[in-house]
């Protein structure tokens, strides 16, 4: 009886781990900011991908732009126009609910 417990316990808290890492999973996009406006509480970016070369550290300029919702995120630095931003979000609905701004371009860990 006690080893059935102790399964049903372990199998429990696997399942919570795996809902809760599933509730917390956010989706990462870097690029330069086109637009910082605080009165919206948007940031529009240009998004970059994952080709990172010694010309492109911050990876290529896709054409992608992309507007995310900031009202509620942890912004780092202030971004300006023309900062690599890293930005991880969710989408809800057709928005995309940044949680965390970074700007990769003025805390550039690699720099230390």
């Amino acid at each position: 009886m006690r080893r059935h417990s102790v399964l049903t316990a372990l199998a429990l808290t696997m399942g919570l781990c795996f809902l809760a890492g599933q509730a917390l999973a956010f989706s990462v996009v870097q690029g330069k900011c086109l637009e910082n406006n605080k009165d919206q509480k948007i940031i529009k970016i240009v998004e970059y991908d994952t080709n990172f070369g010694k010309d492109t550290p911050y990876g290529h300029d896709t054409g992608i732009e992309s507007v995310y919702d900031v009202s509620q995120a942890k912004v780092g630095i202030p971004p300006e126009p023309g900062d690599i931003l890293r930005i991880a979000f969710v989408v809800e609905g057709e928005k995309k609910k940044a949680a965390k701004v970074m700007n990769v371009s003025k805390q550039d860990l690699r720099k230390k």
